[in-house]
């Protein structure tokens, strides 16, 4: 994925911030509608044996994140994007590696969103996200809501 100049960037940005490079996180995909991450079981394990719960929470909000950004990115606007609120179900236990994808949730389009970003300076997205298995059942689940604010 590091072959697109925007990943590399994402990419790059992710792994400058000690406590996500910690995650081990890695780009699996991007199409424009979705992010994909992925990031080893063997850095989230918890007491039980599977994946810590604060971990795919973590990485659910930093595809999100990244989805929203690459986006603000994409169309050349300046911008801080942050996570205002989010709700995360867990549905079970994961016992493999961590892929997540994130992906638009709401009514309101990028077109809408990132209108609202130039001529308001402020911006929101609602973005869900999930983490499955191997089985490509859901483990966690995510809704959150991101705004961007301009620079400037």
């Amino acid at each position: 994925m590091a072959h697109d100049p925007a990943l590399a960037w994402l990419d790059a940005h992710y792994q400058a911030m000690p406590p996500v490079a910690a995650l081990g996180v890695s780009i699996a995909g991007y199409d424009g509608d979705a992010l994909r991450l992925r990031a080893p079981l063997a850095l989230h394990v918890n007491d039980k044996g599977c994946a810590f719960g604060g971990s795919m929470a973590s990485l659910m909000t930093l595809a999100g994140w990244g989805l929203f950004t690459l986006h603000v990115r994409a169309v050349g606007l300046d911008a801080d994007v942050f996570v205002a609120d989010s709700s995360v179900k867990f549905r079970q236990p994961l016992y493999a590696d961590l892929a997540v994808e994130a992906w638009r949730a709401g009514d309101e389009t990028w077109d809408d969103a990132l209108a609202a970003l130039r001529t308001r300076g402020r911006a929101r997205m609602f973005i869900a996200a999930c983490v499955r298995g191997t089985d490509g059942v859901v483990a966690a689940e995510s809704r959150a809501r991101f705004v961007a604010v301009a620079k400037g």
